[in-house]
C-alpha cells in the first residue's frame, strides 16, 4: 500500500534527508527551492543536491522570498536576514526577541515586513526601514493584500488592518480570544484567522460582517485561499476543509470535505494557477487535491514526520515539502 502512495513521489519527485527538522519552504524567485531548518540553516537546491548555508544562530522561525532575489528569513537569534547568491546579509537585529513572523509583496512598491513582538517593522527592498507598527499584543500572523498596499496582523482579540503607505491608525478588527494566523482574501473583499479555539473567524471587507467557522478538531496551523478566491482551504481536520466565499457563502453553507487521512492535516498549498490544493498530514501523508472534480491523487506515503512545509513554485510546476524529521520532498510535475 505505501509504494502505491508513493507513485507520484518515485516517479516525479526527489527527496532528501537533512537529519533536522524543516520550518519552512518556498521557493525563491528564480524558482530555486529554499528549505529552512531548526538548527539555523537553509537548504537551496543545488543541481542533484543542496548547498547549506548557516543563516541564524539557532532555529530559522520564518522564512518568505525577497523581492531583489534569494530569501528573507527571521530567527530566534534575534535577526533578520536577506541570504542571495550563497551569502547571508543581515538586515536587522532585534536583541533578544525572536523574528517569529514574515511577508513579503514582490510587486512594484515591494516590501518586506517582520513581526517581533508586537511590533510590525516594515522595510523597503533595500532593507531600509519605512515605519514601525505597534499592536496590543504580540503578532502572530502577517499577511499583505494582492497589491500591496494593505498589510494584515493578526494578534489577540483580532486583527489589524493597516495601509502600507499612510501612517494612519489601523482598522482594528475585533473578536475576542487568541488569533494564530491571518489570510486575506485575493480580492481584497474578507479577512480571516484562525484561532487557539480549534475554529476560524473572519469579517467580510470594508463592511465588517462577522464570520464564524467552527468544528474543527485541532488547531487551523495553515490555511489559504485558492487562486479564483472561491475557496479558503484549511488545516486543522482529518479531511481539507474548503469554505465556500461564492454564492453568499461561507456563513450558512457547509464546507466541502476532501481527502481523508489518517491524522489531521497540518499543511496546505493553493495551486498558483488551478483549484487545486495540496495537503500534508501529521502522519506524513500527502495528498493532492482537485477541487471541482473532487478528485484526490496520492503525493506520498506515511511514515516520514508530520508536514511542517508545503509550497508551490510560480508557475504550479514543482512542489516543496518537509517535515519534522527533516525528510524533504520536491515533486516535478511539468512535462
Amino acid at each position: 500500500m505505501s509504494d502505491d502512495l508513493d507513485v507520484l513521489l518515485n516517479t516525479r519527485g526527489q527527496t532528501a534527508e537533512f537529519g533536522v527538522n524543516v520550518t519552512a519552504a518556498l521557493f525563491d524567485g528564480a524558482g530555486r527551492a529554499v528549505f529552512a531548518c531548526g538548527d539555523g540553516t537553509l537548504r537551496l537546491r543545488e543541481g542533484d543536491g543542496y548547498q547549506t548555508l548557516q543563516a541564524h544562530d539557532g532555529a530559522v522561525l520564518a522564512l518568505a522570498a525577497h523581492p531583489l532575489g534569494g530569501v528573507v528569513t527571521g530567527g530566534d537569534d534575534g535577526r533578520l536576514c536577506w541570504t542571495t547568491d550563497g551569502e547571508v546579509r543581515e538586515i536587522a537585529k532585534f536583541g533578544a526577541k525572536w523574528v517569529e513572523q514574515l511577508a513579503s509583496f514582490t510587486g512594484k512598491g515591494a516590501l518586506i515586513a517582520a513581526g517581533v513582538g508586537k511590533l510590525v517593522h516594515l522595510f523597503n527592498a533595500e532593507g531600509k526601514k519605512l515605519r514601525e507598527l505597534a499592536h496590543p499584543s504580540t503578532v502572530t500572523g502577517l499577511a499583505f493584500d494582492a497589491k500591496g498596499k494593505r498589510i494584515a496582523a493578526s494578534h489577540y482579540n483580532g486583527a489589524s488592518l493597516w495601509f502600507t503607505a499612510s501612517t494612519a491608525a489601523p482598522r482594528v478588527l475585533e473578536w475576542k480570544g487568541s488569533h494564530t494566523g491571518v489570510v486575506l482574501h485575493p480580492e481584497g473583499t474578507a479577512l480571516v484567522t484562525s484561532m487557539q479555539e480549534n475554529a476560524l473567524h473572519g469579517w467580510t471587507l470594508p463592511e465588517g460582517k462577522h464570520m464564524r467557522m467552527s468544528g474543527y478538531p485541532a488547531k487551523t496551523e495553515s490555511m489559504g485561499f485558492t487562486k479564483s478566491g472561491k475557496w479558503l482551504a484549511t488545516a486543522g481536520a482529518d479531511t481539507l476543509v474548503l469554505w465556500p466565499f461564492f454564492g453568499g457563502g461561507p456563513m450558512g453553507k457547509p464546507p466541502l470535505e476532501l481527502g481523508m487521512g489518517d491524522g489531521v492535516i497540518k499543511r496546505v498549498a493553493c495551486h498558483p494557477q488551478h483549484e487545486v490544493v495540496a495537503a500534508g498530514f501529521s502522519s506524513g501523508l500527502g495528498l493532492m487535491l482537485d477541487v471541482p472534480g473532487e478528485k484526490v491523487l496520492p503525493l506520498c506515503a506515511p511514515g516520514r514526520g508530520a508536514f511542517t512545509a508545503l509550497s508551490w513554485n510560480a508557475s504550479g510546476t514543482c512542489l516543496a515539502f518537509g517535515t519534522d524529521t527533516g525528510f524533504a520532498g520536491l515533486v516535478n510535475f511539468a512535462g
